[in-house]
C-alpha cells in the first residue's frame, strides 16, 4: 500500500527534490515547502519507490494536504 505524504504546514512549494520512479530512505528529503520567508524540508516517512508526485514548484499546499504518494 502507497504511504502518503502530507504537508506538515500551509506554506508555498520552494523546491522539488525527487521524481516519480526514484527510490529514497526514510527520512530523505522530498521537497522544500516555504512558509514566512522559512524553508521547512518534508522528509520520506518510510523507505521505497516514488509513485506520484501531487505538486509542483510554487503551488500553494494547506497543512495535511497530500504531496506524493511512496510505495
Amino acid at each position: 500500500m502507497d504511504t502518503r505524504v502530507e504537508a506538515p504546514i500551509t506554506g508555498r512549494v520552494f523546491r522539488i527534490e525527487v521524481a516519480v520512479g526514484d527510490a529514497v530512505e526514510e527520512g530523505g528529503a522530498l521537497l522544500v515547502l516555504e512558509a514566512m520567508k522559512m524553508e521547512i524540508p518534508v522528509e520520506a516517512p518510510r523507505a521505497g519507490r516514488i509513485q506520484e508526485i501531487r505538486v509542483g514548484e510554487g503551488d500553494a499546499v494547506s497543512e495535511g494536504d497530500v504531496l506524493a504518494l511512496i510505495g
